[in-house]
């Protein structure tokens, strides 16, 4: 098999990952113990954990003024939020895209655009559905404010969703990041909200699938108005 084609199969995995790839792992050497067919479903359910970790490579557009999605996953919703209060941000709507994880997307997130972490918040709470609009304000979260070049501020929050039971963020106020910087990951299934600056429409349409650090969510420079998308 070429290296090319092993790139496809065999991916980087996180750091988070590795405990737990080794406690499947454990578990599915008792289970063969125990019955061969057990073993088996264990060997999948091992895959599916280095699955879940893995980090890839990603390909960011380098043009200033755009901003890209921060996680793996679906745009679930897309609407004016308050951003959380505890990041100082106002009270006034911003415009809010949510990107939804299950549990076969990549959960590494990224930073959507250049800039200088001012905020780092950490909330806890329930595990809803992180699909559901009540998510963003009843679930467990972590809250990023990120100050841009020109003094715009946007926000990026890590949700927890229904199985998802620790959110791993790595910067600290003063972190200066580049778009598409890695800044943490969570884990088993959850969500991640980014509020655009006022004015800002997203270039993205609801469903449309993400890629991490690569798809374009919105344009700090374009003056278009919102994005229509239609299934075909």
């Amino acid at each position: 098999m070429s290296a090319d084609m092993l790139s496809t199969v065999i991916k980087p995995v996180h750091r988070e990952g590795y405990p737990f790839i080794g406690i499947f792992a454990a578990v599915t050497l008792v289970l063969f113990l125990i019955w061969q067919p057990l073993g088996w479903i264990g060997v999948g359910l091992t895959v599916w954990c280095y699955y879940f970790f893995r980090d890839p490579a990603r390909v960011t557009p380098q043009r200033e003024g755009l901003l890209v999605s921060p996680a793996d996953g679906v745009i679930s919703l897309i609407e004016p939020a308050v951003p959380p209060a505890e990041l100082g941000m106002g009270p006034e709507p911003l415009m809010r895209v949510s990107v939804f994880m299950n549990v076969f997307d990549c959960h590494v997130n990224r930073t959507p655009v250049a800039g200088t972490v001012s905020a780092v918040s950490y909330r806890p709470g329930k595990f809803f559905n992180a699909a559901l609009d009540k998510a963003s304000e009843d679930n467990e979260r972590n809250s990023v404010a990120l100050e841009l070049v020109d003094g715009r501020k946007i926000a990026v929050v890590q949700i927890a969703g229904l199985v998802a039971r620790r959110i791993v963020c790595d910067v600290k106020p003063g972190t200066v990041l580049e778009t598409g910087e890695r800044f943490g990951m969570i884990r088993f299934g959850s969500r991640v909200d980014v509020y655009l600056p006022d004015g800002v429409h997203p270039k993205v349409a609801l469903g449309q699938t993400m890629t991490s650090g690569e798809t374009v969510i919105a344009d700090l420079r374009s003056d278009e108005g919102p994005r229509l998308g239609e299934v075909r």
